[in-house]
């Protein structure tokens, strides 16, 4: 479903500011891989993502989704086949528009406009239904304004946005850490039947070590902008935090300074 082969990205070339963030990546994602991303500061996570979704452009290597070369698509064009949410929840909704306003643009991501763009009746069951699945009761408050609702409801609805056309890639850029740990965790419930539920492809960048072990059935740890470990199966749930750091250290030829990662054991 992904195919990321050889990416190359540097930033402020030729300036003293050169910074290379993605050193020759190769990663292959199979239809239904729920793959956790973990790294330091500078790894290439998010780099990672904003080359995906089309952010920056790369410098070398190709990016397929579903066997179609995205490399030089600009981003409009990649959005018919990915669902992103962001770290802020600010980022991924309308603050001035109505809940069941918000949730009528996601549904109709990738169409065509025409004069007959008010919400139906039969979209506002679908909605009202899609709603309900997060048990925070927005269902009851369609006309409400996005700009009303607390960070957590926010990036729920976003997860429920990001997904209400099945895209083929979900992005998830470290999506709950902006929340408090009750709400984060709910969150994380809430992406995990999301993502079950519809057999997505997803990329959840985290910085829970914990969570990157327990979600998904697959983890890569970034590096200086190279994957130095990739784990899946058996050998995943059998996971501690200990060998994750353990694993860092074997590959990078340092100990793992992170505070956020640390913190979040």
């Amino acid at each position: 479903m992904l195919d990321i082969k050889n990416v190359k990205k540097t930033f402020n070339k030729n300036t003293i500011n050169e910074k290379k963030a993605l050193n020759g990546i190769d990663l292959h994602l199979n239809e239904g891989d729920f793959v956790t991303v973990i790294g330091g500061n500078g790894a290439g996570k998010s780099t990672i993502l904003n080359m995906i979704a089309g952010v920056y452009p790369i410098d070398s290597g190709r990016i397929e989704i579903d066997g179609v070369n995205i490399s030089r698509e600009p981003e409009y064009k990649r959005a018919k086949y990915i669902g992103r949410v962001f770290q802020d929840p600010m980022l991924g909704t309308a603050a001035g528009m109505e809940i069941q306003e918000n949730m009528a643009l996601a549904y109709r991501r990738g169409q065509k406009r025409g004069l007959g763009w008010g919400i139906k009746n039969s979209e506002k069951g679908f909605y009202h239904e899609s709603l309900k699945k997060l048990g925070l009761g927005l269902q009851d408050r369609m006309t409400n304004k996005v700009g009303l609702l607390s960070g957590g409801q926010r990036q729920a609805l976003t997860l429920l946005m990001a997904t209400l056309q099945k895209p083929k890639l979900l992005l998830l850029d470290e999506h709950t850490a902006a929340l408090d740990p009750k709400t984060a965790k709910k969150v994380l419930e809430i992406t995990e039947e999301i993502v079950g539920e519809q057999k997505l492809t997803t990329l959840m960048i985290t910085h829970n070590m914990k969570d990157a072990i327990h979600i998904g059935n697959r983890l890569v740890m970034m590096h200086e902008g190279r994957i130095i470990y990739d784990v899946s199966g058996e050998e995943k749930a059998k996971l501690e935090v200990e060998d994750l750091l353990r694993k860092f250290e074997e590959a990078s030829g340092g100990e793992f300074a992170n505070d956020r990662m640390m913190l979040a054991k």
